[in-house]
């Protein structure tokens, strides 16, 4: 009888950045997505990203911060068959951001979808 049994879990995510537009004022636009073995490899990873990799494209002149959509993907494969789990943790903000600018990216973030 087939027994075999593989488990790999990987870490998602996916936001809004907010940054400094350079013709002023600020302004936001989605991550790059994110992928990690851990949830703190994927907020280190955007931590890192505000030096203005994170952005998908948009370029800022600064970028300040981020809401993180985080999900834990688990595949599970048992006789042969995948099993998909894919679970939503939570939001995270990454960067300097006072409680108006969580507001304005979860608007963003929203409205995007």
């Amino acid at each position: 009888m087939d027994t075999e049994k593989k488990t790999k879990i990987v870490y998602k995510a996916k936001g809004e950045v907010m940054g400094f537009l350079w013709g002023g004022g600020k302004g936001g636009y989605p991550t790059i997505p994110l992928e990690g073995s851990t949830e703190k490899e994927i907020l280190q990873k955007a931590e890192k990203g505000l030096d203005g990799s994170l952005d998908s494209g948009m370029g800022f002149e600064r970028l300040t911060g981020a809401i993180l959509s985080i999900r834990k993907v688990t595949r599970k494969t048992i006789k042969g068959k995948e099993f998909v789990n894919d679970e939503f943790l939570g939001f995270k903000y990454v960067g300097k951001l006072s409680e108006t600018d969580k507001g304005i990216l979860e608007e963003w973030y929203f409205n995007r979808m």
